[in-house]
């Protein structure tokens, strides 16, 4: 039977073949033009199809080993090109084909609970009080203009402010009049806080991120405050939950909401400054306090932070140092080509400080190094380390907003009186997550490549910062040579 049914299916195949063979021989050879033409239509789209696929496989594949090239690439040109907020970098950071953070363990101790704190202050050995100046001379080249939130100091003021006496008043900001102020609750919550945790977002590029691992006792014993403007409230209240407390104050979590009404200045960055530096200004009853970025997760104990950054090492003021660059011209150069600021302005920022005798870093300076990361600030709230925070705010409001190129400066200008401990970079990157902002940052001023252009769009000048970058400089900086900058690492 089964012979049968192979023999009858061997059959019909052998009559289909001599039907094509009889149909092929009676068409002269030829097969039908539509016949012919549907093959080389299918075969051609197919590999058309197929051609496509792998030109675009190549070019993603381009992009993605150029991303990564960029990303590690000592090339400023190339290395500027590389967004790690980017997807693209998330993605290939979790497949292991970035570098990791540059981190290291951190002695901290075992256990918050355990934890000792000093009963006492630290002793006031140089600055016994200090005071401020709180009304703006507003009298400028003899005209009067309305109140600045840093005031109108004068170069000689300035010069002044650095000859350390034990009673010093100086310009630290919050000039009647001059913005950024606080809610009568919010000034009432935080006269309680003692040892706080701060933090800032402004113009909305941040969402508040809750910290972890915080223990019980930290909970109870810091505020944390989130300092923002009205922009970036209202961006948080439309994009997270934001409750009320007892106290009458908004709150995202652990974070306490801040609002400093009508900014003091137009740059974002700027604004940002006055809760960073001035935190001794906003918080006055804090004794202690731990700023970190908007755009960072805490993920260690504040207290495990005080006890390894200050009280072991009997410190006031603790600062990462920078991981790439030793001396603020190295810095500059960066900023520069990264565009973080007007080129000219950094330029003449440099000039000034190089003409009052700031050197580039070397190891006979007694100094880890002149540049910080800024993103983390530990402090005990010393009468000469507000002293020190002042004199930083007072640069930051005179010249560019890059709080880095100040602060080896004032470090420098206060002659060894400033003692800190500038921990390593390994660490700083251990003690935080960091998240992308939410969008970029820019300005109309960061694009600047010649003073010129300020000539041809007045708009471009900040109105109520900087401006000692405008005002005429008692020296001659025509002369004035930057040192030059080996440009060994990449332009972040």
């Amino acid at each position: 039977m089964d012979n049968d049914f192979e023999r009858s299916v061997s059959s019909r195949a052998a009559r289909r073949n001599q039907q094509q063979q009889a149909k092929y021989i009676l068409s002269g050879g030829k097969l039908s033009q539509d016949y012919t033409m549907r093959i080389i239509w299918k075969r051609g789209f197919i590999r058309l199809a197929l051609t496509a696929g792998i030109i675009w496989m190549l070019i993603i594949l381009t992009v993605l080993l150029f991303h990564v090239w960029s990303c590690q690439s000592s090339v400023a040109f190339f290395s500027a090109l590389c967004s790690k907020d980017s997807k693209v970098f998330g993605m290939l950071n979790t497949m292991g084909l970035m570098k990791p953070l540059h981190r290291c363990t951190i002695p901290v101790a075992d256990d918050p609970n355990k934890v000792v704190i000093p009963k006492r202050k630290s002793p006031e050995e140089v600055v016994q009080h200090l005071s401020y100046i709180m009304e703006d001379n507003s009298a400028s080249n003899g005209s009067q203009s309305p109140p600045l939130f840093g005031g109108h100091q004068t170069w000689q003021q300035r010069d002044e402010s650095f000859k350390v006496k034990p009673t010093m008043k100086v310009h630290c900001g919050f000039m009647r009049g001059g913005g950024a102020e606080m809610a009568p609750a919010d000034i009432k919550y935080v006269k309680k806080c003692r040892f706080v945790v701060a933090s800032g977002i402004f113009d909305g590029y941040d969402t508040p991120h809750q910290s972890s691992n915080i223990s019980k006792r930290s909970q109870r014993l810091f505020c944390f405050l989130m300092v923002v403007d009205e922009v970036s409230l209202d961006f948080i209240k439309s994009n997270v939950t934001v409750t009320e407390d007892n106290d009458g104050g908004q709150r995202v979590g652990i974070w306490r909401l801040i609002l400093l009404k009508h900014q003091p200045y137009d740059e974002p960055r700027r604004n940002g400054k006055v809760p960073k530096i001035l935190t001794h200004r906003l918080f006055p009853q804090a004794q202690y306090s731990i700023w970190i970025d908007g755009k960072m997760e805490l993920i260690v104990d504040p207290l495990l932070i005080l006890e390894r950054y200050l009280w072991r090492g009997k410190h006031t003021f603790a600062i990462a140092q920078h991981k790439h660059h030793l001396s603020i011209y190295e810095e500059a150069d960066a900023n520069k080509r990264r565009k973080r600021y007007a080129r000219p302005l950094i330029d003449l920022h440099m000039k000034i400080y190089r003409y009052e005798g700031m050197e580039s870093w070397n190891p006979n300076k007694g100094t880890v190094s002149d540049v910080p990361e800024g993103a983390i600030i530990i402090r005990e709230h010393t009468a000469l380390n507000n002293l020190f925070s002042c004199l930083w705010f007072n640069e930051v409001n005179l010249f560019t907003p890059r709080d880095q190129l100040s602060f080896g400066y004032v470090v420098y200008r206060l002659g060894g009186t400033f003692k800190l401990f500038m921990f390593p970079n390994c660490e700083y990157n251990s003690i935080f997550i960091l998240h992308p902002h939410t969008r970029e940052h820019s300005s109309k001023v960061e694009w600047v490549k010649s003073l010129d252009e300020f000539k041809k769009k007045a708009d471009l000048k900040e109105s109520r910062g900087g401006l000692g970058l405008w005002s005429p400089y008692p020296g001659n900086l025509d002369l004035v040579v930057l040192p030059p900058v080996p440009r060994t690492s990449k332009a972040g």
